[in-house]
């Protein structure tokens, strides 16, 4: 999350909107939102429909769900999907340029 914090008005500027989807109830992914103050779009899935939906990795030895990027442009078309092997282990936006100008 700190990484999308950091890099998202880098990210408006190449039309890129940011959506996390995360597994928490409601209430705490709001209560989450607010203290952080992120200003990117968050939306709890506490059934896990949508990250089953796209097989998010789930790890109870790494505690929880393994990051999962997507890039959709604005026709709908999956461009770019990246499955995290840790919580670290997320593409930077050098990567996610690449497949931009691709």
């Amino acid at each position: 999350m700190a990484q999308l914090r950091q890099e998202y008005e880098l990210l408006k500027t190449l039309n890129i909107e940011v959506f996390v989807i995360g597994p928490e109830k409601p209430q705490s992914f709001i209560k989450y939102w607010e203290k952080e103050k992120l200003l990117f779009v968050g939306l709890p899935d506490p059934k896990h429909s949508v990250l089953n939906l796209y097989d998010q990795e789930v790890s109870l030895l790494k505690l929880g769900r393994m990051p999962a990027q997507m890039l959709i442009d604005t026709h709908g078309i999956l461009k770019f999907v990246y499955y995290g092997h840790s919580m670290a282990d997320i593409p930077n936006i050098k990567q996610i340029k690449s497949v931009l100008s691709a």
